[in-house]
């Protein structure tokens, strides 16, 4: 048999299975999930079949490509179909997205037949609060460990009172209820505690959340199982800090469910789908095209244009398939109108749109009503696309930064995209790789990384060989790095030669391209600089990361960590201090019954201080990356002062 990727499995399927298993079959589950991967599989049609064993094959029935109902897993086992088989196999596949409800967004302001592009979802959504759960406020400037704070209850089956509109429903803080719960449990565990146990009480509380309108909420869970998953499977893409902002906003969302309102609620609630609003009629100009390839196996690619009046705009392609299928859609025709035109060639070209639809973050729709002709392009140093270069970096990098924030609200618009003329000074070597050193106008010195490292796109080559051309000056498009130093993915630059434009994903440079040797070269620091440089953030970051391969015990067998705490203080930080001292406080205690007895672990109360540290370390630290885009110093040598950070939501001056 050939190797097969299994299905997409619903949520809610997974979390059925595993819950209808005995508790003898639960502690074997793990071990299913992992037998079970290593078995051969073999897809036919819309069926794909594992061979458990020599005599036993497991089926996953997925019209449509998703295993959509519990019966459509079928096992031939003795002990099927109370068996541990199904629902390891239902573990062990990917979670299905769940299909937008109908009801959660007005047909006025969809556009229906314009597809999602799953490569704009953030690998983590984001979350915009802090706060902890109702009736806990840890105390974030006080060295004091403070009492641990205590999840709010479910509220009562029955509510006495009616809410007001504005207000979420006694069904909404419920299911936000059992997403806290359900994440706290993990943090609590750990990746190495969060089995298959765990992550389908995660689908569970995901699937319900869905039914009672927070897809936010709902798509966060799913969110936190992809990455339990890669985590556990020693996937080489997964890094801990995608986990742990995927978790603060689980937690974060969960928590604002029941305390937000009007605006703000509907934020946190989330949208299904998304919106499209009416434009009229738009003379669009090409900027340039990039790949598309996402985590989740989606590939292809995304075109960025510029309308008249000088905003930013794309016209993507994103479908399962992974880097061919992005390299294939490069140079098909774009799916706007009937312009003949491929991303490639509209990516130097122009279109003039009647009928146009546009989401807030800037997706042109494709809806039927969409006429579009082809019309001459600009070149970046003609209007209106010289304008993105008029704007000073460090303007650039705080506007960036508001979008790539990673507790932005979704939806809000922006584009996380850069443009500087730059003097390239060389290659230098990092503890991840080697980047691109670069001078842009103003003085900042900025990393220039690549984008995708997948050999089969051009980005790793293209970056390689424009290190050994120091000197060089290029008009450039990049995609901001949260850093504490001035860092960029390079997406796309102007020729060497000055007489085109080089989409660095898919366009391969040649030696023949690059001036003649011989420019003057710098020196390239080997150390980034920047005000965050120094900054000793990094002693909260870690325990906030320590946590989640961990769990909360691990955290609490540390030390003292009083120096730390002083250096922190020191160092102008005295919130960041007390945040250290309270959450490993947090971690270690176990209170005990009159006989002596340990008690239940308080998960809720460990898991408010987490958030409130991961909250502000992600708030100081796009503070840092705001000042070293700043051309003179900003801030004191020695380090931030929490006067030039934003502060987490309830934190005292």
């Amino acid at each position: 048999m050939t190797a097969a990727p299994l299905p997409p499995v619903a949520p809610e399927v997974t979390a059925t299975l595993v819950e209808d298993l005995s508790p003898r079959l639960r502690k074997r589950l793990d071990a299913a999930v992992t037998k079970l991967g290593s078995r051969p599989t073999h897809r036919d049609g819309d069926t794909v079949t594992i061979a458990v064993d020599d005599d036993t094959e497991l089926r996953l029935h997925a019209p449509g490509g998703v295993v959509a109902t519990v019966d459509a897993i079928t096992c031939g086992c003795l002990l099927a179909p109370a068996c541990v088989h199904r629902a390891a196999a239902a573990s062990a596949a990917p979670a299905a997205d769940p299909a937008p409800e109908p009801a959660a967004e007005p047909a006025a302001e969809s556009t229906p037949d314009a597809a999602p592009d799953p490569a704009a979802q953030p690998a983590a959504p984001t979350v915009p609060d802090s706060t902890p759960p109702p009736n806990s406020t840890p105390s974030l400037g006080d060295t004091t460990p403070p009492t641990a704070p205590a999840l709010a209850t479910a509220p009562p089956s029955t509510p006495v009172t009616v809410p007001a509109p504005d207000e979420a429903t006694p069904a909404q803080r419920e299911a936000a209820a059992a997403l806290w719960s359900a994440g706290a449990a993990v943090l609590e565990a750990g990746v190495a505690g969060a089995g298959a146990v765990a992550q389908a009480a995660l689908l569970r509380a995901a699937h319900t959340a869905r039914l009672r309108q927070l897809p936010r909420g709902a798509s966060a869970a799913l969110s936190v199982v992809t990455l339990l998953r890669a985590a556990r499977a020693g996937d080489p893409s997964y890094r801990t800090a995608d986990l742990v902002t995927a978790l603060a906003e689980l937690l974060g969302t969960a928590h604002r469910v029941g305390t937000a309102s009007g605006a703000e609620l509907a934020a946190v609630r989330g949208r299904a789908r998304r919106p499209y609003s009416p434009d009229g009629s738009l003379r669009l100009y090409g900027l340039f095209t990039e790949p598309v390839v996402t985590d989740s196996g989606h590939g292809g690619a995304r075109t960025w244009v510029v309308t008249a009046d000088g905003r930013l705009c794309t016209v993507g392609d994103v479908a399962p398939g992974g880097v061919g299928r992005a390299l294939g859609v490069a140079d098909r025709t774009v799916r706007l109108g009937d312009t003949a035109l491929t991303h490639r060639e509209l990516g130097r070209a122009g279109l003039a749109v009647s009928g146009a639809t546009v989401s807030p973050d800037g997706r042109l729709g494709a809806g039927k009503g969409v006429k579009a002709v082809t019309a001459r392009g600009a070149a970046w140093t003609e209007p209106p696309l010289a304008a993105l270069w008029g704007t000073p970096p460090a303007e650039q990098a705080a506007r960036a930064l508001r979008s790539v924030s990673r507790y932005a609200e979704p939806g809000g618009g922006g584009s996380d995209l850069l443009f500087l003329d730059i003097e390239l000074l060389g290659a230098v070597g990092e503890s991840g790789g080697t980047c691109l050193l670069a001078r842009c106008d103003g003085g900042v010195p900025v990393r220039l990384a690549v984008a995708d490292d997948d050999p089969a796109l051009a980005h790793r080559d293209n970056l390689m060989l424009l290190a050994t051309a120091p000197g060089t000056r290029l008009r450039i498009i990049g995609r901001l790095v949260p850093a504490p130093h001035p860092r960029l993915t390079l997406l796309a630059c102007s020729h060497p030669t000055g007489e085109s434009t080089v989409d660095l994903g898919f366009d391969r440079l040649s030696r023949a391209d690059l001036p003649d040797p011989g420019a003057p070269v710098h020196s390239a620091p080997d150390r980034p600089g920047g005000p965050g440089a120094e900054s000793p953030l990094h002693l909260l970051e870690r325990r906030v990361e320590q946590t989640v391969p961990a769990g909360r015990a691990a955290l609490g067998m540390l030390g003292d960590v009083t120096a730390e705490a002083r250096r922190l203080r020191r160092a102008g930080l005295p919130t960041a201090a007390g945040l250290l001292t309270a959450l490993r406080a947090s971690a270690a205690r176990r209170e005990r019954d009159l006989f002596g007895r340990l008690l239940p672990a308080d998960t809720d109360g460990f898991a408010a201080h987490w958030l409130a540290a991961t909250r502000y370390t992600a708030s100081v630290a796009e503070s840092l990356c705001a000042a070293a885009w700043e051309p003179g110093p900003a801030v004191p040598t020695h380090g931030p002062t929490e006067a030039t950070a934003p502060r987490p939501a309830g934190s005292p001056r």
